[in-house]
């Protein structure tokens, strides 16, 4: 762990602030290109699309496309690339809203509720082996301190 020399001028706080940014980033990157990369080599899909199939996994009286991309903060037109896929494969459905017409909810199929479960499972043992190197005390820390400044965000 770094730690900065006692006589060293201390860097003005905007500095400390950039830098932690930047090492944000860089693990937030480096779990999420090992996450693609297994994804792709051991099923054949992308983050995207176990995104999506997670969020309809988490709602399973559906969403709406424009739910979908809201909570994965991505545009309509790709959430509706991965939705055709999916109803294309038997993994999802779409379903008429009552008493709107022209909305519909997307529904996983239970053989997408099955392969899902499947996928996610393994999902949460690869995080599980890339964060080994973190005790229970390390992670109540960082989430403790995230969810700090994800409400500071959000104010």
């Amino acid at each position: 762990m770094e730690q900065r020399k006692s006589d060293a001028p201390a860097e003005p706080l905007s500095k400390e602030r950039l830098r932690l940014w930047l090492k944000l980033l860089k693990a937030s990157s480096l779990i999420e290109d090992e996450l693609r990369r297994r994804l792709r080599a051991d099923f054949d899909w992308t983050l995207p699309r176990f995104d999506v199939m997670s969020a309809l996994a988490r709602t399973p009286d559906g969403l709406r496309m424009s739910e979908i991309s809201k909570q994965l903060r991505v545009s309509n037109g790709n959430v509706t690339v991965i939705v055709d896929k999916l109803v294309k494969e038997g993994l999802a459905l779409r379903v008429a809203v009552p008493d709107d017409r022209r909305a519909q909810l997307v529904q996983l199929t239970p053989q997408g509720q099955t392969i899902f479960a499947e996928h996610a499972g393994v999902h949460e043992a690869w995080v599980d082996e890339m964060l080994g190197g973190l005790n229970a005390d390390d992670i109540d820390g960082m989430i403790l301190r995230l969810d700090h400044l994800t409400k500071s965000l959000e104010g």
